[in-house]
């Protein structure tokens, strides 16, 4: 659990390295969220339909998990970004390439692939390797 929120500490820290544990732990825990809110507007939606010519109603709750869910993704955002970020630090990349994600369709997938990737072994010019610190997150902040 400490691997899935450890961005949400370092949240708008563009320096340092990050490992994969890290990045990968962290999409998890953003999409188990986003699943269990779905779910939620999903189970809330009312499931009558409206009679031929008007408009189906929703009820506020679905309103208000569907707000939640925005809000969620726009706070994810900027540490969604520093641990990518991070993670081409730990590949010794510039944090720029995180642009190719504007390239439509294959920037994605670019990044993807790069999140993939091992991490440089030692020190690079980002900083000290994180799986060097000997696996305890409290070290990677020293």
């Amino acid at each position: 659990m400490e691997w899935m929120i450890l961005p949400l500490k370092r949240y708008a820290d563009f320096e340092g390295r990050s490992r994969r544990m890290e990045y990968w732990m962290f999409q998890l825990f953003q999409w188990l969220v986003y699943i269990v809110l779905i779910l939620a507007m999903v189970a809330t939606a009312e499931t009558g339909r409206a009679p031929i010519g008007e408009t189906p109603e929703f009820g506020a709750v679905p309103v208000i998990f569907l707000s939640i869910f925005g809000l969620f993704v726009l706070g994810m955002a900027i540490p969604n970004i520093a641990v990518t970020v991070r993670r081409f630090h730990d590949q010794d990349q510039s944090g720029w390439l995180y642009l190719l994600t504007l390239i439509p369709y294959l920037g994605p997938l670019i990044v993807l692939v790069f999140m993939f990737l091992p991490g440089t072994n030692g020190e690079n010019r980002f900083g000290l390797d994180p799986k060097g610190a000997g696996g305890n997150i409290g070290e990677v902040f020293t």
